[in-house]
């Protein structure tokens, strides 16, 4: 459940075939666990066209931000590629992950994995990710959104999650995008809470408030 007041924050798939992202630790072949139990723990990576690694920096800045929050949290990982994220969110004691992921051998890695953290509290799913979006969802607490780049799958994402139940109340977004695209579209309802760049890539955590 996320305690953060929205009006006072803390100042904290390769979804679709080849169109892949990934959420790996900064090293090639392999996503590494900042922090939490499994800290230290490098997991390999399928090898698939497309998977785009977030650097240990942002990771590490992304969780810090997160850290008050992840406790018992659900959390959906929406272009899981690596599944690094997810894995992150695990390790820092969420309740349950949810990962979405279009490539068959991406999914499968994931699994091998969470077998590996013998974690029981994490499903993955081998789907389109906007597919999935499209149904009437379950709310969750966390939501990370990195997509492809350059694929025009964000805002897509963003709306589907806002109009489908997705998202409970007072949820946390992670976007993660090329900052050549700029801010995306979000509901007018959704606060910036925090915003940095790294390079060609820009994150930002919204805070969504109950219209």
């Amino acid at each position: 459940m996320v305690r953060r007041n929205p009006k006072n924050p803390v100042k904290q798939n390769s979804g679709r075939g080849n169109q892949s992202s990934a959420n790996s630790g900064g090293g090639s072949g392999f996503v590494r666990i900042i922090s939490g139990k499994w800290r230290g723990r490098k997991l390999p990576v399928k090898n698939v066209e497309g998977l785009r690694p977030t650097t240990d920096r942002v990771k590490e800045t992304v969780f810090n931000w997160l850290a008050a929050d992840l406790y018992d949290a659900k959390c959906l990982d929406v272009f899981a590629g690596s599944g690094g994220l997810g894995l992150e969110a695990l390790s820092r004691q969420a309740e349950h992950v949810t990962l979405l992921e279009l490539d068959k051998g991406a999914a499968a890695q994931i699994n091998q994995n969470l077998s590996a953290l013998k974690a029981e509290n994490a499903t993955v799913k081998n789907v389109d990710a906007l597919q999935f979006l499209s149904q009437t969802g379950q709310a969750f607490d966390v939501v990370f959104i990195d997509p492809p780049f350059r694929k025009e799958l964000l805002n897509d994402a963003i709306d589907k999650l806002e109009k489908n139940g997705w998202l409970s109340a007072n949820a946390l977004i992670y976007i993660e995008a090329e900052k050549e695209f700029g801010l995306p579209v979000v509901p007018n309802h959704w606060d910036m809470v925090k915003e940095k760049h790294a390079g060609q890539v820009s994150f930002r955590l919204y805070q969504r408030e109950e219209k």
